[in-house]
């Protein structure tokens, strides 16, 4: 066992140790906390000092130094910007002043102030001076972003992004004028960088789907607008974007969805809540959802009636809605369609016996029926085209019926369409075995068919 003194002895020894640890960390705590109130009171005592200074000579270019340096760093932009233009003021007979440092802090408070002019300004003279420096080619580079100058834009956030390749909002604002000068391949790779360092920065993202779209990647294009459905901001635009890739794709129950999740938006420019609307009318008329389709027709036609074509959406919509027939000729399902286009077929000649041997459906453009009819003083092979449009059709379309007729070897050919015929179109029939039945002789037809059940 150690003897008693020398456990005293380490007894004592402890005590001593902690006694010391005890003093260094009150000493810490207590010289940290003066060097807090060192840095306000340094501060304060700047600006005093500085004040002091200037109320005898406003013209002392040291004070106003240490003001605006205190000022910039602690971001009261409106006193740096005042104090930086009181300095510049004072360059010409001061050679002591950075000319450079100084016009490049007053422009960048000024771009803080939103002082757009006076910040493109005092940036451009840096820039005519130094051209390496990264602050002025990205703030420079970013206010052409926003003067339109796309162009420049680029030239000085390529430097920029050279510089310091992973500053995010270079990569944004640099990806963002390239895709408005079509280079989209080109901003698609710069955005997509910008999309992975800031994952929220859904602008790039939606400008990322744009050009995905722009390339053919409509699969890419339509995951990135469906995401930004909800979005408070874009989400309008996005709906907008995704239903209509989607009623290309002749997806018309997805693009309702889509442009109902648009119009649900609290915050929506006027101007795109019309587009919303007027596309939803659409795809509810292709899903032959007429009655979902007028009052948004006039919803829209009372708002702007002038926009795009809703006067003649309207008119035709309201047609179609009271005709059941001419709304299957129209916007029905194929087989629809060409189980009325035999009917017609049938019932056309009075007292005839006719046959149908061949039918051809061109996607949703037109069908051809042909038929042997047979009657008691005549019998021939007869041509049918069916037109599915309420537009005017042209020469083009006759010439190439008139070749299927002569393909077919038929003796004559009817044409049938819900709109109207060139006049190229009807000159080019004057001497041929063409018959043009339009909108009038179409609704005779169906007329007399309603009214046999």
């Amino acid at each position: 066992m150690l003897a008693l003194p020398v456990l005293i002895g380490l007894l004592i020894v402890g005590i001593l140790v902690l006694l010391g640890l005890s003093i260094m960390v009150v000493r810490w705590t207590s010289s940290s906390g003066s060097g807090k109130r060192r840095k306000q009171r340094d501060r304060g005592t700047i600006i005093k000092d500085a004040n002091r200074k200037l109320s005898q000579n406003p013209k002392d270019t040291g004070a106003l130094s240490d003001l605006a340096e205190v000022y910039y760093k602690d971001r009261e932009w409106e006193k740096a910007y005042s104090t930086y233009t009181a300095l510049m003021q004072l360059v010409p007979a001061s050679p002591e002043l950075d000319d450079f440092s100084i016009t490049l802090r007053r422009g960048l408070s000024a771009l803080h102030l939103k002082k757009w002019t006076e910040a493109y300004k005092d940036l451009s003279v840096c820039r005519n001076s130094k051209q390496d420096v990264f602050e002025v080619n990205y703030n420079l580079g970013y206010l052409e972003f926003r003067r339109k100058r796309y162009e420049r834009a680029v030239a000085l956030l390529k430097q920029a992004s050279e510089q310091q390749p992973e500053h995010t909002d270079t990569l944004r604002y640099l990806g963002q004028s390239l895709y408005r000068m079509k280079e989209y391949k080109a901003a698609g790779s710069v955005l997509k960088r910008t999309v992975e360092q800031a994952p929220g920065d859904k602008e790039s993202m939606f400008v990322l789907g744009q050009c995905a779209f722009e390339l053919g990647q409509q699969e890419q294009a339509l995951r990135t607008f469906t995401h930004l459905r909800g979005d408070p901001v874009l989400g309008p635009s996005a709906a907008l974007r995704s239903g209509s890739i989607r009623m290309q794709h002749r997806r018309y129950k997805d693009a309702i969805t889509d442009f109902q999740i648009g119009l649900r938006h609290e915050q929506i420019a006027p101007e795109l809540s019309l587009e919303l609307k007027y596309r939803l009318a659409a795809a509810h008329s292709k899903n032959q959802e007429l009655d979902q389709a007028l009052p948004l027709l006039r919803e829209v036609y009372s708002v702007e009636p002038s926009y795009k074509d809703v006067a003649a959406q309207l008119s035709q919509v309201e047609e179609l809605n009271s005709n059941r027939h001419l709304q299957t000729y129209l916007i029905g399902a194929s087989s629809d369609f060409v189980t009325l286009c035999r009917r017609i077929v049938s019932n056309y000649f009075r007292k005839a016996h006719i046959k149908v041997t061949d039918i051809h459906v061109e996607g949703n453009e037109y069908a051809d029926i042909l038929a042997e009819v047979e009657t008691s003083s005549w019998e021939d092979l007869i041509l049918f085209r069916f037109m599915r449009t309420n537009g005017a059709v042209g020469e083009l379309m006759l010439r190439d019926f008139h070749t299927r007729i002569k393909d077919v070897k038929a003796g004559r050919g009817l044409c049938l369409s819900a709109g109207t015929y060139t006049e190229g179109a009807q000159a080019f029939v004057e001497a041929r075995l063409i018959d043009l039945l339009g909108k009038d002789e179409l609704n005779k037809i169906l007329e007399r068919l309603a009214a046999r059940g």
